[in-house]
């Protein structure tokens, strides 16, 4: 009799490239030993070259996505990505206040090749909703600075920019510091205002990075879902991750993504 794996529920808009959204959720789930599920927000007509279409699902589809998933299957954590709207925003939100489980949320604002996915009308809801709901929420410093106005130009901003997502509330911030020129380390903050980590990775010299977001928030959820402590997911996923972009590869005409099979082909 095979023992079921953790189960994590993405809840997040597709890329039809295949290398960020839920297809990338998906991919780094199986790769880390979880069973991943999905609640879809949102479609997207999206390639190496950048975003060419958005679409959002209603918010009774969303909430009907969840609802089937939670209520009969269950969930060990959810990972929320793309949002898009307010209204969608504000479901979901309502949606992880009402789960026994904890959540990884990545806030996202703009794709890898800077087309907007979140409206601006839709950041006070992240604000004061979703990031509440968080049991770690993984910002770029581009979302920093979109959610709190505070500009990372220098690894020592790096503190107050978590202290500034901390005050809405998640339990834990991980901000991360790849787009920092910091040499040969990609270096990322968690704290949780009283414990800090600070972790480092080489840097490596590909420009294949789609789904880097993604893939390490949906790599935190797994590690929670298997009960690893906040910490202990966060440098796990990181590593995983740090080995998927050293490995990601060319595809299309613009930016590949990362390989998140990475680890099962050495």
């Amino acid at each position: 009799m095979t023992t079921r794996p953790p189960l994590v529920l993405t809840v997040a808009g597709s890329d039809s490239g295949g290398g960020a959204g839920i297809q990338a959720d998906l991919k780094a789930m199986l790769a880390l030993g979880v069973h991943g599920m999905s609640v879809l927000t949102a479609v997207t007509a999206q390639n190496s070259r950048g975003v060419h279409g958005v679409w959002e699902l209603p918010e009774e589809a969303v909430r009907a996505q969840y609802r089937a998933v939670v209520d009969d299957i269950g969930v060990h954590a959810v990972k929320t990505g793309m949002l898009a709207t307010a209204p969608l925003v504000e479901t979901v939100a309502a949606l992880l206040a009402d789960t026994d489980a904890p959540v990884v949320v990545d806030p996202v604002g703009v794709s890898k090749h800077g087309d907007p996915l979140l409206a601006a009308s839709a950041l006070e809801s992240v604000r004061k909703r979703l990031l509440p709901t968080a049991t770690v929420a993984t910002p770029n410093l581009d979302e920093v600075t979109q959610l709190t106005g505070v500009r990372v130009e220098r690894e020592t901003d790096m503190r107050t920019a978590a202290e500034a997502v901390l005050a809405y509330g998640p339990r834990w911030v991980l901000v991360k510091g790849g787009h920092l020129p910091t040499g040969a380390e990609a270096v990322d903050l968690l704290t949780d205002g009283t414990e800090e980590h600070w972790l480092r990775a080489p840097r490596h010299d590909n420009r294949h990075t789609h789904g880097t977001g993604c893939t390490l928030a949906s790599a935190v959820a797994a590690g929670l879902a298997r009960g690893l402590a906040v910490p202990e997911a966060v440098r796990e996923a990181k590593a995983y991750v740090t080995g998927a972009i050293a490995a990601g590869f060319a595809l299309g005409e613009g930016i590949g993504p990362v390989d998140h099979g990475w680890a099962l082909r050495r």
